[in-house]
């Protein structure tokens, strides 16, 4: 449940923000693969309202700002976005940051928001019709939705092993219980045909589909492991809504 999944948000988010050391010079996609400064999904972001589901910290919303953006931020974490309010000070840059779930877009107007994007967190949502109904309420006609989630081959592999083994059926929709820092999440399994299907049926039409290797020689982050190198560890999609 998004309750559970917030209230397990609030009690790993000053360990993960120390760890992750997340960027906020260009929105992330995942970990150790290339950035929006070098993928350019959503093209020049000055002057447009940019809205971010699943925002943590902020790190990528304050990216969109220092490019020009009017950006808008939703966790369900208020730890989280706690951790976002002092980044913004810190960066010196403005984020309408709102404490949410990312299904309820109630504070924003139809037709209102020029592109949405969201990093590695549609994997905690477990019914994503929904958040592709509220997403497509405020977008304009065209704009993007871009996201990237942990690839769904990735997510039923053992990433402890290179090569990789599977450790679960990919047709396996089960919510998945694990542990992180000690603390216990709950993930779920979205396969390729159900991303795509969704977005369809919440009239979005798919025009990009990204399954970026890791970055040669870069150095590896937190997140890194040798499974990486077998098999692609994030997703990006870009859809754009059709109309009303």
């Amino acid at each position: 449940m998004a309750s559970e999944t917030a209230a397990a948000w609030d009690r790993f988010a000053a360990e993960y923000q120390r760890q992750a050391q997340l960027s906020t010079v260009a929105a992330q996609y995942g970990p150790d693969i290339p950035t929006e400064a070098d993928l350019r999904l959503l093209g020049d972001v000055k002057g447009r309202r940019v809205l971010e589901l699943g925002c943590g910290a902020a790190q990528c919303s304050i990216a969109f700002a220092k490019a020009g953006a009017i950006a808008i931020g939703v966790d369900f974490s208020a730890e989280q976005l706690g951790h976002a309010r002092q980044l913004c000070d810190r960066e010196e840059v403005k984020v309408d940051l709102r404490l949410a779930d990312m299904a309820d877009l109630a504070f924003l107007r139809a037709d209102s928001v020029d592109a949405a994007f969201s990093s590695y967190a549609f994997n905690y949502v477990e019914d994503l019709g929904r958040v592709f109904r509220q997403v497509h309420r405020v977008l304009k006609v065209g704009a993007p939705l871009v996201f990237s989630l942990p690839h769904p081959a990735y997510f039923v592999m053992d990433e402890d092993s290179a090569p990789p083994v599977t450790e679960r059926s990919y047709f396996d929709r089960s919510p998945e219980r694990f542990q992180w820092g000690g603390v216990g999440f709950t993930g779920y399994h979205h396969t390729f045909a159900d991303l795509y299907m969704g977005l369809v049926r919440a009239s979005y039409r798919v025009d990009l589909v990204v399954e970026p290797e890791p970055i040669p020689g870069a150095p590896r982050s937190w997140f890194w492991h040798d499974a990486m190198d077998w098999l692609p560890r994030t997703l990006i999609v870009r859809a754009r809504k059709e109309g009303n």
